[in-house]
This record gives structure tokens, C-alpha cells and sequence, in this order.
């Protein structure tokens, strides 16, 4: 795979300067990954409606190019697939489309695409989001199913699809050409009646991460003791931009279950089941529990600490004796010190202008300031 897209819309400046930096091809291989953020033209001038609608309307770049089979992938998952597989069957098996699917229990089917497929694991039926416990009742796994697919227990299981999407490219070029907006709710089940479409499951690790707890539990994970993704897996590495950085200086601190990324100066603090990215500095008397620190961009200058300690702001990072638990700290935030921030007692849902509760996680905003003695 060495022509690869990437629409984006909302809110993308910072990926779009993490993907330039960090995935290039060399000039002999004939590779390359571009951006495509959404655009208005003469012909249309709204932006992406949904999954689909985002794929047509780039179309005319991705025909300028030759290709039999198109791979198309969400970006708010977290998984690691050898694709080869997956175009292996889609060829063997003749499809016209093939959707990456994934055994999951009653209560994240109500969330997902859910499919029946026959004993040649065609797909015959596709309902997307089923709430109603008729339509999953008529849904679910037949038991004899279980071993194949290499799940166990009373459960019942479904099977979802995770948004991973082949297509043969004149195919795809047909099932485009309309107004429809999104493969989940329009397109899949239209070509299920038309077309051959088969299911490739996938047995591994696979989570969406597209809400915030989600994603906050996702990160947590990894930090335990034997993470359900395992990020240590050399025959597959995951790439990233290099940033060389020195390795973390840890003065003192007590650390269980979590993980410390690069360039980090963690003094007299405990860490417990946290996650702390580059960049982070942690002073004195520092308590973080169930955290994720997205680190920072750069080091502050002794000139910046200065000038920001004479008008009474904090420093970048955490200062001493603060508390955090069950929280997303963003790139450059600003935490005083004792300072205490935590969810508990708190709605669901908050927005004010230090933080925003979502799902029950506290969230300081990237280049937020929390002032010196701050409760949250």
C-alpha cells in the first residue's frame, strides 16, 4: 500500500502537521500520503456529509490514478491488520466489497453495524445501529459459529463491522454515483442486494476510540500490565515522528502502571495507571491517577518561567502538590499548584472556561491554564 489518502475536515491542523512530518516514502518508491481536507468548489459547496459522500467528492483525484482495489479506513480506531489478508480473501473470493468485520457482545452491537452472513461468509443482511431487541435478536451468532471465530462463554456475540471497507474499483465508482452520504447507512445495504459482497473477520484487538471514553480507556489500557494492544510487538511496529529526545528523568517518584514517554522530568510525584506524554514535567508532590498527559510541543525557557511566575501564572506542566485523577491534560497546559482536579461529585457533561467534563473525564484544553490553587 503505497498510495494513501487522507480526507480530513474539522479541527485538523495538528494532524495534518503530524502526518507531513511523520509518513514519507522515498523519492524511488513512487509512494505517498496526501492530505485531503475538505474543500468548497464551483460545483458544491458543502462540506463532507458523511463517510461516502467524503469518498466521491475526492474521487477524481484517486482515478487519476490506476488501481484494481481501493482500501478504505476509518481514523477513529485503534487496531493493528496485516491488509494483505484481507485483499487476499477479497480477490479468492471474487467480492465486489468486503467489509472487515469483528465478533462483539449485545451492548456495543446497539453502537455498530451489525451483519448476518451465510456458511461462505457472504453477506446477507446488514443493520446499522439496532436498538429495537427483536432486530438483535434475529441478529445474533449462531452458536456453531463460536469456535470458528474463536470466541467463548454464554454470551451471545454479533457480528460488527469496523468500518474497513475493499472495493473493486469499478464498483466503487458505481455505488458512488448518487447523493447517498454514508457506506454504514446507505450504501452497504443497498449493494448487499445487488452485489457480492462478502465479510472478512478479524480475530485480534480492535476498539473505536471515536468518543472520549473511549479513548480515554483505550490509552489507559495500555498501561496496564499486560495491555490488550500490545505496542511491543517489533514485527509490526508503530511508526511516529522521531523528535530525539533525551530519555526521562525520574527524581524520586513513584510509579506503578503507567507509561512515560520521552524528554520527561518527574520529580517527587506518584504516577499511578497514568499515561505521560513528551515533554511532560511533573514537580514535587504531584499525585496523578488514571491521567493522560498529552505532553508538550517544547521546552519552556527560562526566560518564559520567569516572565510567566512575575504575572502569577504557572509554568508548563504540574505543579507541586496538585491532584489529578480521571483526566485528559492537552499539549502545553499550564497546572498550578495546589491544585485538585477530578470528576467526582460533578455532571456528566460541563463546559467552562478552565475545563470541560465529557463522559465523566476532565479535560484541560491544549494551552490551558489552570491558576495556582485551583479546585476542579
Amino acid at each position: 500500500l503505497r498510495r494513501v489518502y487522507l480526507l480530513t475536515q474539522f479541527n485538523s491542523a495538528s494532524l495534518h502537521r503530524h502526518i507531513s512530518q511523520s509518513y514519507k516514502f522515498d523519492h524511488f518508491s513512487g509512494g505517498f500520503v496526501e492530505i485531503l481536507a475538505a474543500e468548497q468548489t464551483f460545483a458544491d459547496t458543502s462540506w463532507y456529509q458523511g463517510t461516502a459522500d467524503a469518498v466521491r467528492k475526492n474521487l477524481v483525484h484517486f482515478l487519476n490514478h490506476d488501481f484494481d482495489y481501493a482500501l478504505i479506513l476509518s481514523g477513529d480506531q485503534l487496531y493493528r491488520m496485516d491488509f494483505r489478508h484481507i485483499l487476499s480473501q477479497h480477490a479468492v473470493t471474487a467480492a465486489d466489497l468486503t467489509i472487515a468485520t469483528i465478533p462483539v457482545t449485545r451492548d456495543p452491537a446497539r453502537s455498530l453495524g451489525i451483519m448476518q452472513v451465510n456458511p461462505e461468509r457472504r453477506i446477507t443482511r446488514f443493520v446499522e445501529k439496532p436498538k429495537e431487541p427483536a432486530a438483535l435478536e434475529s441478529l445474533k451468532l449462531e452458536k456453531d459459529w463460536y469456535a470458528r471465530l474463536g470466541v467463548e462463554g454464554e454470551e451471545e456475540f454479533y457480528l460488527a463491522s469496523m468500518g474497513i471497507y475493499v472495493f473493486n474499483r469499478d464498483i466503487l465508482i458505481k455505488l458512488l454515483d448518487n447523493s447517498y452520504a454514508d457506506f454504514g447507512k446507505h450504501i452497504i445495504p443497498g449493494a448487499i442486494q445487488t452485489r457480492r459482497v462478502f465479510s472478512y473477520i478479524f480475530q485480534g484487538y480492535w476498539e473505536d476510540i471515536g468518543t472520549i471514553r473511549s479513548f480515554f480507556e483505550a490509552n489507559l489500557d495500555v498501561a496496564s500490565e499486560l495491555p490488550r494492544f500490545n505496542f511491543f510487538d517489533m514485527s509490526a511496529p508503530i511508526f511516529t515522528r522521531p523528535r530525539f529526545l533525551p530519555a526521562s528523568k525520574i527524581n524520586g517518584a513513584q510509579i506503578d502502571h503507567a507509561v512515560v514517554s520521552d524528554g520527561c522530568i518527574i520529580n517527587r510525584s506518584k504516577v499511578t495507571h497514568s499515561i505521560v506524554g513528551v515533554r511532560s514535567i511533573l514537580n514535587d508532590g504531584c499525585d496523578l491517577n488514571r491521567t493522560i498527559m498529552l505532553g508538550c510541543d517544547y521546552y519552556e525557557s527560562l526566560d518564559s518561567i520567569q516572565r510567566h511566575e512575575a504575572t502569577g501564572k504557572p509554568r508548563i506542566g504540574i505543579g507541586h502538590n496538585t491532584r489529578v485523577e480521571n483526566a485528559i491534560i492537552d499539549k502545553n497546559a499550564r497546572i498550578g499548584s495546589n491544585c485538585v482536579i477530578s470528576p467526582a461529585g460533578k455532571p456528566e457533561n460541563v463546559d467552562h472556561e478552565l475545563y470541560y467534563i465529557r463522559d465523566g473525564i476532565v479535560i484541560i484544553p491544549k494551552n490551558g491554564i489552570v491558576p495556582h490553587g485551583t479546585a476542579i
